[in-house]
């Protein structure tokens, strides 16, 4: 019941980032490393692969589905990282130090969880389950 909670709140997040990277697609674009090809592209692509992800994850019909759903949000999650950590570079030198401390090291914290979840929540990851007192 849990694991299927958290999947419906993980897919709700990644379907809203989606949307939002494609109706506005800016923030994403300052915040991209330079070293980043196409950066336009990407975050259009970034912004179709969390909605992609998103209904993969809760559809009810193929459990394969939602593991590919899972995996790929957890590689997606895993990829975008490089801007998170640029964005906290480039906020932090700012003269009046941007969001602050307080907003960039939970994001940077958060980010193996989203990871983790995504694994979890697409029944990627074998669950371990306690062997019984002899």
């Amino acid at each position: 019941m849990i694991r299927a909670a958290l999947r419906w709140l993980l897919a709700v997040f990644y379907f809203a980032a989606g949307v939002i990277h494609l109706a506005l697609p800016a923030p994403f674009l300052t915040i991209m490393p330079m070293w980043v090809p196409a950066p336009e592209a990407v975050v259009l692509w970034t912004g179709v692969a969390e909605l992609l992800g998103a209904i993969g994850l809760v559809q009810p019909f193929s459990p394969k589905l939602r593991q590919a759903a899972g995996w790929g949000l957890a590689l997606y999650a895993l990829c975008v990282w490089p801007a998170n950590i640029n964005h906290f570079a480039m906020d932090m030198a700012r003269a009046d130090g941007g969001l602050g401390l307080g907003y960039h090291v939970p994001r940077m914290i958060a980010q193996p969880v989203i990871i983790w979840l995504a694994l979890w929540v697409g029944e990627c990851l074998p669950l371990r389950r306690k062997r019984a007192a002899a």
